[in-house]
């Protein structure tokens, strides 16, 4: 019966609502060969990124993450402390 109880508590510890994300962000300002790789670095370093995809000609980096460990704002912030702006131009689940 402890075991179950302790199982069941365990399980419960975990965020329920925790879930992988898609946020494509518009960083303009990769203008270089090496901004994206830059950009790319930046946030692969944020806890909770799971997958960075650039499209270079559209200035584009779609981010995967765990949503219980970061959000766009925490992703925004990663690319502007690397030097390049960035906003939310399409959210998905």
């Amino acid at each position: 019966m402890n075991k179950i109880i302790v199982a069941v508590l365990l399980s419960l510890s975990a965020p329920a609502f925790a879930a992988t994300q898609r946020v494509t962000l518009s960083v303009p300002g990769m203008t270089c060969g090496a901004c994206p790789i830059t950009v790319r670095t930046a946030l692969k370093r944020v806890p909770g990124v799971e997958h960075v995809a650039i499209a270079e000609a559209k200035k584009e980096v779609v981010v995967t993450f765990d949503n219980a460990k970061t959000n766009p704002q925490v992703l925004m912030h990663a690319t502007r402390d690397a030097g390049y702006a960035s906003h939310v131009v399409k959210r998905g689940a």
